[in-house]
């Protein structure tokens, strides 16, 4: 991979969518998992969220499905049973899911509205409550749970980022080290079934990332080139190379 640095280290070192109205292919908690089934992709949504934070994720997973033999489902998803959400810049996104992370392979959390305390956004959210909750009690098996941004706050206030190495947005940097995140100075950070991106654009970095690591580096090329968009910045990942 000659366009970007990759860092490799040990854990014991760091101890386009559903838009007015449109949904994405629904997936089925029966359906098998792992390389014979879906990759079954679920991105967050709440008022205030960044529209670039989640559309790009959205954009690039569901993009994936062209160039792989494997199913790829994605779908927006609510932890507050909410049917739209008004997104920071007044988007509006019908047609959002039903909270199920346990049909979920991969969930991504976007951010957005950190730097307005009084507006819609991840503060409203960590005020509230209910969205950290949810992700709290969303660990399991087999899921990956990745977030982007200022979204990496909500995952801290669910005590998902406590002494495990991670990133996020510049500004929100100094709160997540010292929620007890391990900061790393990478533009994605992969701690295998937590994956971490700093940054308002880095979802195209994320997504081409997990998409390399749960598709291939075939289907991640095919996408950068169909995107005409090169993957930039470091990526911190603890799996041993090999």
């Amino acid at each position: 991979m000659n366009r970007r640095q990759l860092l490799c280290a040990t854990t014991a070192l760091g101890a386009t969518g559903a838009l007015a109205g449109t949904t994405a292919v629904p997936a089925s908690a029966a359906e098998p998992t792992g390389p014979d089934g879906p990759l079954r992709v679920h991105v967050v949504m709440f008022d205030g969220v960044e529209e670039l934070d989640f559309a790009a994720p959205y954009e690039v997973f569901s993009a994936s499905g062209f160039f792989t033999p494997r199913p790829v489902e994605v779908r927006y998803v609510s932890a507050t049973r909410a049917r739209s959400v008004t997104a920071a810049y007044g988007t509006t996104v019908r047609g959002l899911h039903p909270w199920a992370p346990d049909e979920a392979d991969l969930l991504v959390v976007p951010g957005g509205g950190y730097a307005r305390r009084d507006s819609p956004g991840v503060w409203a959210e960590l005020d509230r409550g209910t969205l950290p909750r949810a992700l709290a009690a969303a660990p399991r098996p087999g899921l990956t749970i990745a977030a982007l941004c200022t979204g990496v706050m909500l995952l801290s206030a669910a005590g998902l980022t406590k002494g495990r190495p991670c990133t996020t947005h510049h500004k929100a940097r100094p709160d997540l080290q010292q929620q007890g995140g391990l900061l790393k100075n990478a533009r994605v950070v992969d701690d295998g079934d937590l994956v971490t991106a700093g940054g308002v654009t880095s979802g195209l970095e994320l997504a081409l990332w997990l998409t390399r690591r749960e598709l291939g580096p075939d289907t991640a090329n095919s996408l950068e080139n169909m995107l005409e968009y090169e993957a930039r910045g470091t990526v911190w990942t603890s799996a041993p190379a090999g």
